[in-house]
């Protein structure tokens, strides 16, 4: 059995105690005999600036190059809010997400049905939830240039953000969302703010061409980031896979997560393209923060991060049936009545982050017996 090469980085506040869980259900695995992996471990965020005055060291980024994929925890915090700009915690990750090329994020927003009623929406609306934003993750206002804030000669403060996308950079992540849909409702939505920018112009007529050209099988309809916002409260399961830009797709995964009941139960992957051996590089991190306020108090949601190492199994490793094990076993502890306190409900039991990854990983020894 070859070795997987995973890297962890934990990072800032409750990260390694989510990672912990991580550790919990990779050694399940490993003592199953149905993987093997070789880890490594290394900074970032706060606590590499801690260390190296840096958000990532070089040395941590050739770890991530040679990895097969990497399991990010949280970056950021207070203690570091006077930290230089181009330090600051996040500035690691967003390194990670342009040194490696991870131009796709995908955040899937699933509504288990233990917590149906843990949502801030209406159990119709939620019930059987089951979404996937593709989110363009290297280009747009994140990364274009001009980035300033410039003294203009009257004294005052002028910023400046810039919006660029190329041609490319849409079709890309345009094909990895027609790709997901092949092989799920075969429905795509693509939100963009054509009638105000020029980017929006640019995005719906790619999307459209590449539609067109390659997947006429799938159903293409095109939708006002702002409407599309709206939509996503009103009635989040007309989606199948949106697909959007870096700024738009930031702000519609996380409204999506509150209808999963919080935010500690959304995962992500960060993929880039593959290369001849068909191998490509990836991230992948669960959409909450570090939630400082919490950290060290064994409190915190480890699902976002366990499922995020599934998301890793189904995508770098080729392991779907593990994925498939770790999700139905995400949704056996729920079903249990475990609940963390960010989405406890009467009735159920309340259990550390800690007593989360336990009951996770007794639901896979349970499972994995039948």
């Amino acid at each position: 059995m070859t070795p997987k090469k995973l890297l962890l980085l934990p990072g800032d506040g409750i990260g390694p105690e989510v990672m912990a869980e991580v550790k919990r259900v990779v050694a399940w695995f490993e003592k199953a005999g149905r993987a093997k992996f070789e880890i490594e471990e290394d900074l970032v965020g706060g606590a590499a600036y801690d260390a190296h005055g840096e958000a990532i060291s070089d040395a941590a980024m050739h770890k991530a190059k040679a990895a097969d994929a990497v399991i990010f925890g949280a970056v950021g915090g207070s203690k570091w809010d006077k930290v230089p700009y181009a330090q600051r915690p996040e500035a690691g990750l967003l390194r990670l997400r342009k040194d490696l090329g991870l131009f796709a994020n995908l955040r899937p927003a699933i509504c288990y049905p233990a917590l149906t009623e843990a949502s801030s929406l209406k159990r119709e609306v939620v019930e059987g939830l089951d979404i996937m934003i593709v989110r363009e993750l290297t280009g747009g206002v994140y990364f274009g240039e001009p980035k300033e804030i410039v003294t203009l000669e009257s004294g005052e403060m002028r910023a400046v953000d810039t919006q660029v996308y190329s041609e490319h950079e849409i079709e890309r992540i345009a094909r990895v969302a027609f790709d997901l849909a092949r092989v799920r409702g075969k429905r795509v939505a693509s939100a963009d703010k054509r009638n105000v920018m020029k980017t929006g112009v640019l995005w719906n007529a790619v999307v459209s061409r590449v539609h067109a050209s390659t997947y006429k099988d799938v159903e293409l309809t095109h939708i006002l980031a702002d409407n599309c916002a709206m939509q996503l409260v009103r009635w989040p399961k007309q989606f199948d896979v949106i697909v959007t830009d870096n700024l738009f797709g930031d702000i519609l995964s996380d409204q999506a997560a509150m209808a999963t009941g919080s935010l500690g139960m959304l995962p992500s992957a960060s993929l880039g393209g593959k290369d001849a051996n068909g191998r490509r590089a990836a991230l992948y991190e669960p959409v909450h923060g570090s939630a400082p306020d919490i950290a060290g108090k064994g409190i915190a949601n480890p699902i976002a991060t366990i499922a995020s190492f599934g998301m890793a199994l189904r995508y770098s490793f080729d392991m779907g049936a593990e994925a498939d094990l770790l999700d139905a076993a995400i949704a056996g502890a729920l079903a249990k009545g475990l609940r963390t306190a960010d989405i406890m409900q009467d009735g159920m039991t309340k259990v550390s982050t800690a007593g989360m990854g336990e009951g996770i990983c007794a639901e896979l020894e349970r499972l994995s017996q039948l």
